[in-house]
């Protein structure tokens, strides 16, 4: 089985997406801006999650109507309704699978992380 390293880390022993010949596992994407910061807003920050994981899965020869499969990691259940908003426009037809946790974040500035598992067409 072939197993393709998409994107690249520095920092920590990990890979932001693997490709096989039939699926993408997409590590969990935080909504960071270029420089490290995090934006204030859950909105803003799971716009930025989840434009990160698809330009993953678009490298990886996969799209965000590929995924099968969510995990959601959200600091504040009290923001869990401004996320979903956000979250079904970017799954508007047949979302994926989801399971969503409440928990603290290893990056004190993220308020969401999103994982995933997608089919790879190409």
């Amino acid at each position: 089985m072939t197993r393709i390293a998409i994107g690249t880390f520095a920092g920590l022993p990990l890979t932001p997406a693997i490709a096989t010949e039939q699926f993408v596992f997409v590590t969990g994407q935080v909504g960071s801006r270029p420089d490290g910061t995090y934006p204030d807003d859950i909105a803003e920050q799971t716009r930025g999650t989840l434009d990160k994981m698809a330009g993953l899965l678009k490298a990886a020869g996969s799209s965000m109507g590929d995924v099968v499969k969510t995990t959601v990691f959200i600091t504040d259940l009290g923001n869990f309704p401004a996320m979903n908003a956000v979250y079904t426009t970017y799954f508007p037809h047949e979302p994926p699978a989801r399971s969503t946790i409440g928990c603290k974040l290893v990056d004190a500035g993220a308020l969401v992380e999103i994982e995933a598992i997608a089919i790879r067409r190409s």
